[in-house]
């Protein structure tokens, strides 16, 4: 990677940590006799929260890689390293210190994905004496003013229509203006339960090289303190390797995706799962480029539509959304507590050291691989921190340390949207509480548990059940009138007054058994 030391008369162009795209609007234009690429690994990044080791160590090396890409090309690239003595360790620091040093006379970035450094930005912006051109990143399909114009007048903001006009935009899975096959959304679909006589196939892992390996060992000796291990890093850090990882899950993967979305098995941390989340996050895979080989898959007739648009829907439907909401609602998002959840995270989260075969399992998946998928995420960690009422910058803050796919843009609405219900239902409907009938019906987690799943109350009964009926009670006030929860509290109503305050009792011995303590 080249450094320039000498002065250049053109651009400083930035380059962030996810924004390693051919493609990326910052590039456009680019002069590489006159312009400079500046990337920097900085602590800033590293330690605002304490990310997962691995979510270091890929992102160093996804940067590394990429800028070694850009050097081949021509490209001068000032390359900060993050054991660099004379780093400043924040990215606006780093972009004063090149221009301090190699005199540019502009400056171009893309715009970054969170509010925290936004507003970094923003100040550098407005006392740069120099120009300072912020483009849109084109990398999305939507872009914030798009999406702001889709929310404007409407009452309630829902992915399914989002996603319907995104579908007739990009005319992905359509059949005239009608989606093909009739529907637009199979995810009733998605939901089997894995029988015991099948296993996921064997995934294909990226075997770390050079620069990946000396990536991993400079986390290793500057980060030793994070969580998370090492030992099993197998994600892409390169476009090269992105690409063969797709490949792979829609040969080999993709056609049984639908089927077992959502479900849960022991120990198998992939299921049926694409694994490129980190990849299209980092900016190493285009998205509509993945949706598009996926149709060619359904057309070709290799997969079938409940896997083909399973799949679109996450990527063209929820993560387009989610990135709008974030947009459309930060910064007051970051501070919405719609049930007043105000319990600490409970150590098991970090531990792992549990009884509830399920928790265990996610947090081993979420150490060993910075990874476990959205069903977990959402109705195993998520469902359980909502029940226990833990307050939700406290579960932000988890999601964004353990998983090496998670960006606040990404992860925040999915949070305090989707898993804790704390944004009142900007962006669910309802909460997505479940007693641990829910982990029996998609999971093997429960026939080897010590907690019996059948069992609502006592020391031996799940505490997704014990949880339950005690959470819809304690929140009766907000949530006794959302129409999608009108039959388990028309249940609850005929459980008496006495029974009722009996579940409150219950689930409180419970949360504080698991250690849901109050906030002080």
């Amino acid at each position: 990677m080249a450094t320039p030391t000498t002065a250049r008369t053109g651009a400083l162009r930035l380059v962030l940590g996810d924004q390693l795209s051919d493609s990326l609007s910052a590039l456009d234009g680019l002069d590489p006799q006159a312009d400079v690429v500046l990337m920097a690994e900085v602590r800033d990044e590293a330690t605002y929260v304490r990310h997962h080791k691995q979510k270091i160590a890929l992102t160093f090396a996804a940067m590394r890689h990429f800028a070694d890409r850009l050097t081949q090309r021509g490209v001068a690239v000032r390359y900060v390293r993050i054991d660099d003595p004379a780093n400043r360790h924040s990215i606006v620091g780093e972009i004063q210190r090149a221009l301090e040093e190699i005199g540019a006379t502009s400056v171009v970035m893309t715009e970054c994905g969170e509010w925290r450094l936004a507003q970094a930005i923003s100040a550098f912006v407005e006392s740069s004496p120099m120009p300072v051109e912020v483009r849109e990143d084109g990398r999305f399909l939507c872009s914030h003013d798009r999406f702001r114009r889709w929310a404007s007048g409407k009452r309630q903001l829902r992915m399914e229509f989002f996603y319907r006009e995104m579908r007739r935009e990009q005319g992905l899975l359509m059949d005239g203006d009608q989606p093909e096959g009739g529907q637009w959304n199979y995810d009733a679909e998605n939901r089997k339960r894995l029988p015991r006589d099948i296993r996921p196939p064997k995934r294909l892992r990226i075997a770390p090289d050079a620069v990946t390996r000396e990536a991993l060992a400079d986390v290793a000796r500057l980060f030793p303190d994070h969580f998370g291990d090492l030992d099993d890093f197998g994600w892409p850090t390169t476009a090269e390797a992105a690409e063969q990882v797709l490949a792979d899950f829609i040969a080999e993967i993709l056609p049984r995706f639908g089927d077992w979305q959502d479900a849960m098995a022991h120990d198998q941390p992939w299921m049926w799962h694409a694994l490129i989340s980190t990849s299209i996050n980092l900016g190493l895979i285009d998205p509509l480029d993945a949706c598009r080989r996926a149709e060619v898959a359904y057309r070709d007739g290799h997969a079938p539509l409940n896997a083909v648009e399973g799949f679109i829907r996450q990527i063209l439907g929820w993560r387009e959304f989610v990135r709008g909401i974030y947009g459309l609602k930060t910064p007051e998002y970051r501070s919405r507590n719609f049930l007043d959840a105000d319990r600490n995270l409970p150590w098991v989260y970090w531990s792992g050291q549990t009884d509830m075969a399920c928790v265990a399992d996610t947090v081993k998946s979420a150490r060993d691989h910075a990874y476990a998928h959205h069903i977990q995420r959402l109705m195993v960690t998520g469902n359980l921190a909502m029940l226990l009422g833990v307050h939700p910058d406290q579960v932000d803050d988890w999601y964004m340390v353990v998983f090496a796919d998670a960006y606040e843009w990404v992860e925040m609405p999915n949070t305090r949207g989707m898993a804790t219900f704390a944004d009142g239902g900007i962006v669910g409907s309802k909460p997505y509480a479940a007693s641990g009938a829910y982990i029996d019906r998609m999971s093997d987690y429960c026939g080897g548990c010590r907690y019996d799943v059948k069992a609502r109350t006592g020391e031996g009964a799940c505490p997704f059940n014990r949880l339950y009926w005690g959470f819809l009670e304690r929140n009766r006030a907000r949530l006794r009138d959302n129409p999608r929860l009108a039959m388990p509290y028309r249940t609850l109503d005929g459980f008496g007054e006495e029974k009722r305050k009996a579940l409150l009792d219950e689930a409180e011995a419970c949360r504080l058994l698991l250690g849901a303590t109050p906030i002080e």
